[in-house]
C-alpha cells in the first residue's frame, strides 16, 4: 500500500485537474510551471511528496504540444528526485499517437519516441484515453491503462433519447470502436468509406449500410481539421441520414476545423470530451458539448491507488 495520494499538474488542462481532485475529494499539490525569460521551462514542487504516490495530470495536448511534453518530462523528474514513491503519468490525451510507425522511408516512429521521453523521466504507470493505435502501449516498459471514453459518451447519448439511431465508423480503422457504441446502445453499425489523398486531407466515398431516414451517430477518437467528419457528414446527408450526431474523445480542432463545423449544416450536434482544453472555441462553434472525462479518471486514479482493479472500467 502507497502513503499519501497527491495530484500533480503542469499547464496543459488545470481544469480537467482540478475536476478530478473535486471528484477524489481531495486539493492539488501547488506546482509552479513557468517559464524564464530566455524560454526555458522552470518548475518546482511547492509540497513534500517523500514516499507519496503521486499522479501528474498532463496531455500532451495542442496549442503547445512539445512544451506540454517537456513540461510533463521535467514534473516527473522532480518527483523522482524529491523521493516519491511512485509516479503515475496521466496523459488524457497522448501527442504525436498518429507517427506510430514509419509511413514512408527516413522517418521517426515518434509515438515510440515520445513513450521512451516519458519512461526515462520517471513514469512508474502511464494512464491515457482513447490512444488513437493501441499498440502504443507496448511502445512503455510500465504498465498502460488506456482507458476508453466510450461509458461517458453513451450516458450523453442515452440522456438526449435519440430514437432509430445508427452508428457510423468514419473509416474502416475505426469500426471495432464503432461496433462498441452499436452493441451497447443495440443499433445497427454502417461505415463511411473514406480516402485519403494526403495528411490533413480526407474525401468520404460513399457508405456502407442503411441511414435512410435515421439518426446516425458517427463515432472517433479525435477530430483535427474536421475534414473526414464534415466529408462524412455530408456522405450521410446525401444517403437518406435523417440527422447526423457527431462523438469524439479529443477535440484537437485545428486549422479550419470550427468554421468547417459551423458551416456543415448536415452536423446538428459534436459531443466531445475534456481531454483537451477548447479555450474560445466553444463560444466560436455552438454545436460542441463537452462531456467531461474527470470522473472516469477520477475512478481510475483512486483503483490505482488502492490497488483495485482497473479493467472495469474499460467497458
Amino acid at each position: 500500500m502507497y502513503s499519501d495520494l497527491k495530484i500533480v499538474t503542469g499547464s496543459a488542462n488545470p481544469g480537467l485537474a482540478k475536476a478530478i481532485c473535486d471528484h477524489l475529494g481531495c486539493q492539488l499539490t501547488p506546482t509552479l510551471a513557468t517559464t524564464f525569460s530566455d524560454g526555458e521551462l522552470r518548475i518546482e514542487i511547492g509540497d513534500s511528496v517523500r514516499g507519496d504516490d503521486v499522479f501528474v495530470v498532463q496531455p500532451t495536448c495542442p496549442p503547445n504540444v512539445n512544451r506540454n511534453l517537456v513540461q510533463l518530462c521535467l514534473l516527473m523528474d522532480a518527483l523522482k528526485r524529491a523521493s516519491a514513491q511512485r509516479i503515475t503519468a496521466v496523459i488524457p490525451y497522448y501527442g504525436y499517437a498518429r507517427q506510430d510507425r514509419k509511413v514512408s522511408p527516413r522517418t521517426p516512429i515518434s509515438a515510440k519516441t515520445v513513450a521512451d521521453f516519458i519512461s526515462v523521466a520517471g513514469a512508474d504507470r502511464v494512464v491515457t484515453v482513447d490512444l488513437h493505435a493501441g499498440q502504443i502501449q507496448g511502445y512503455f516498459n510500465c504498465p498502460v491503462d488506456n482507458l476508453f471514453a466510450v461509458p461517458v459518451m453513451l450516458d450523453a447519448l442515452q440522456e438526449s433519447n435519440e430514437q432509430n439511431i445508427v452508428i457510423i465508423s468514419p473509416d474502416a480503422g475505426g469500426v471495432e470502436r464503432a461496433r462498441a457504441f452499436a452493441k451497447r446502445l443495440k443499433a445497427p453499425l454502417a461505415i463511411v468509406d473514406k480516402r485519403r489523398d494526403r495528411p490533413n486531407q480526407a474525401q468520404a466515398m460513399h457508405v456502407i449500410g442503411d441511414v435512410k431516414g435515421k439518426t446516425a451517430i458517427m463515432v472517433d477518437d479525435m477530430i483535427d481539421t474536421a475534414g473526414t467528419l464534415c466529408a462524412g457528414a455530408d456522405v450521410l446527408l446525401q444517403n437518406g441520414a435523417e440527422r447526423i450526431i457527431a462523438c469524439a474523445t479529443h477535440a484537437v480542432l485545428s486549422g479550419p476545423a470550427i468554421d468547417r463545423i459551423n458551416s456543415t449544416a448536415a452536423l446538428s450536434q459534436v459531443l466531445i470530451t475534456d481531454t483537451i482544453p477548447l479555450g474560445d472555441k466553444l463560444e466560436r462553434c455552438p454545436k460542441l458539448k463537452v462531456i467531461s472525462v474527470a470522473a472516469l479518471l477520477g475512478k481510475t486514479i483512486h483503483n490505482i491507488h488502492t490497488g483495485s482493479s482497473v479493467s472495469v472500467l474499460f467497458v
